[in-house]
């Protein structure tokens, strides 16, 4: 994994961006890649916008696993199996790479993108020695991939109603019950699953 690219440092001051939000797909998105998805959004201003699915599970792969292939040593007094980080499916742009969203108890000058006052994403392999050493952030999820959008692209699609929107917390965030997220999600908004439809307004 190499440091996060110098284009998304941008911080937008101006008021109607996400970031920092959690994204809600609706059933109007239609695009399977994004079916059900709960997206937090990492950068969003005039330039585009990226963001990290959190509740698809990646394909046959553990945290062990990919400590295992990238020949980081778990100390003895550990087991990687008790270092609670999902693997996820982060989205379809660039799936082979690797990004770590977590708690701002862990920062990196260097390769952490500081999204508000409680999480960070960083994309240096250096996080994932931390953690498995015990010195990394409280809280964390290992996202392969993420989903990115053209300026404007986003905008669109929020106002065809493909996407509601809701702030974030930790368990929606962190969580480990990943089937759970969409409907905690939705409930954030007072909507249920079953009331959706492809004409749901937006938020």
């Amino acid at each position: 994994m190499s440091s996060m690219s110098a284009d998304m440092s941008f911080r937008p001051e101006d008021d109607g961006f996400l970031e920092g939000k959690m994204l809600i797909a609706m059933p109007s998105i239609g695009d399977d890649r994004f079916d059900r998805t709960v997206i937090y959004m990492c950068v969003h201003n005039p330039d585009g916008a990226m963001g990290i699915v959190v509740n698809k599970p990646a394909d046959n792969i553990t945290f062990p696993d990919l400590l295992d292939r990238l020949e980081i040593e778990v100390p003895g007094t550990r087991q990687p199996n008790e270092i609670a980080c999902p693997v996820l499916a982060g989205g379809p742009v660039e799936m082979g790479r690797g990004f770590v969203l977590h708690t701002q108890d862990y920062f990196s000058d260097e390769a952490t993108l500081p999204v508000d006052e409680n999480v960070g994403l960083t994309a240096s392999v250096d996080i994932l020695r931390a953690m498995a050493t015990g010195c990394g952030p409280s809280r964390a999820l290992l996202a392969l991939g993420y989903a990115g959008w053209a300026p404007g692209q986003l905008d669109a699609e929020i106002q065809a109603n493909g996407w509601l929107h809701c702030d974030p917390d930790p368990e929606l965030l962190f969580g480990l019950n990943l089937d759970a997220k969409y409907h905690s999600a939705l409930a954030k908004l007072g909507i249920s699953i079953s009331l959706l439809s492809g004409e749901a307004g937006h938020a």
